[in-house]
């Protein structure tokens, strides 16, 4: 996914998390605010991770390419 998508679900998070806080009228509403909050720097860290995957497996593609260039036979 792009990173956008990653940002806006942490926005939300941090949004609703406002919101219950607030306006919450259960009798541990502050508890589900900050549960709800916590999942905003989740969702950040999991945008984080896939980037860096999709960065190593870039990198890994690249280097095997030229590995293969390098044990190729020339054609002479």
């Amino acid at each position: 996914m792009k990173p956008i998508v990653y940002f806006i679900g942490a926005g939300l998070s941090i949004l609703l998390s406002i919101y219950l806080f607030i306006f919450g009228t259960s009798a541990n509403h502050e508890s589900m605010a900050i549960f709800v909050g916590l999942w905003a720097p989740t969702i950040i860290g999991l945008g984080v991770f896939n980037t860096l995957l999709g960065i190593l497996d870039e990198m890994c593609c690249a280097h095997k390419r030229i590995e293969d260039r390098q044990t190729r036979p020339h054609d002479h």
